[in-house]
């Protein structure tokens, strides 16, 4: 009896947990099947899933290619956001290694004074970060946008907690083959937590392709806009036209997918790895 107790109850979780799953993705499969349509079928009650008549090239034609290409806007995403996540991932991995395994006077304090910067709203530095980046010249620019959340003080603590899991053992013994910290770092340390590297890539990746304030702030020109300003100008233009902005939609929303998809594996076994740790 007991056993059948058990499996009626894993029945109902499971069909409430499905549920719970359809509910949430139900907008994504509109907002899929709206793209495809024409805007007359849009409204259409009851709701139409598979539309009549489809309309999928021509929309995303106008999307991709129209009076605000999104392609432009696309690369110029994809160029600041793959090399942002990359020097990100860079410094954080750096710091967070200094801070957890190379003694060095100052340290503790150090790093609390990292951590206290975290207090500080972005919206709060937004003019001294204008002024500096103008009088550097990188106003307006894919460099200073990239330098911009290149540092990141949650990414250096998360790290920090996953290299403070590291056995001493592995690095006194790298240090007895004469390893210094560099290669120690290299060779070593980062092997060992990758799944958490892994973990704040995807934030990161992900973090720097939603972004629309610092873009909106420090971009001016027409071609080096990404493609959260690109969207809002083609809202602007299209917004009664439910279908583009969909289509739009969908564009804008296929790589974090194809990158959560590709890196779920990781974040599950960073969660692991932290989990056993605690």
């Amino acid at each position: 009896m007991a056993f059948g107790k058990l499996d009626i109850r894993k029945c109902v979780t499971t069909v409430l947990l499905l549920g719970v799953g359809v509910a949430f993705l139900l907008p994504f499969f509109w907002m899929l099947s709206t793209s495809f349509k024409t805007e007359a079928e849009v409204f259409t009650y009851p709701i139409q899933w598979i539309p009549q008549q489809w309309q999928a090239i021509e929309n995303y034609k106008e999307v991709w290619l129209g009076q605000y290409p999104l392609y432009l806007y696309y690369w110029n995403s994809i160029k600041v956001t793959i090399l942002t996540t990359l020097t990100s991932l860079l410094f954080s991995c750096m710091a967070a290694y200094a801070f957890a395994k190379i003694a060095f006077k100052g340290r503790d304090i150090a790093f609390m004074i990292v951590l206290a910067t975290y207090m500080i709203p972005s919206q709060a530095i937004l003019v001294p970060q204008f002024i500096i980046f103008r009088e550097l010249q990188l106003f307006d620019t894919h460099l200073g946008l990239i330098l911009l959340n290149s540092f990141s003080v949650l990414g250096t603590f998360l790290l920090r907690q996953f290299f403070l899991g590291i056995n001493k053992e592995y690095i006194e013994a790298a240090k007895m083959d004469g390893a210094g910290h560099i290669r120690i770092f290299a060779i070593v340390a980062i092997p060992l937590v990758r799944p958490a590297i892994a973990t704040y890539g995807i934030l990161r990746f992900i973090w720097t392709w939603n972004d629309y304030q610092n873009p909106l702030i420090f971009l001016r020109s027409e071609g080096l806009l990404t493609l959260q300003l690109g969207i809002r100008k083609f809202a602007d233009a299209y917004g009664e036209f439910y279908s583009l902005m969909m289509a739009g939609s969908v564009i804008a929303i296929v790589p974090l997918l194809i990158v959560f998809i590709l890196g779920q594996k990781h974040v599950i076994a960073g969660l692991s790895l932290g989990g056993v740790k605690g």
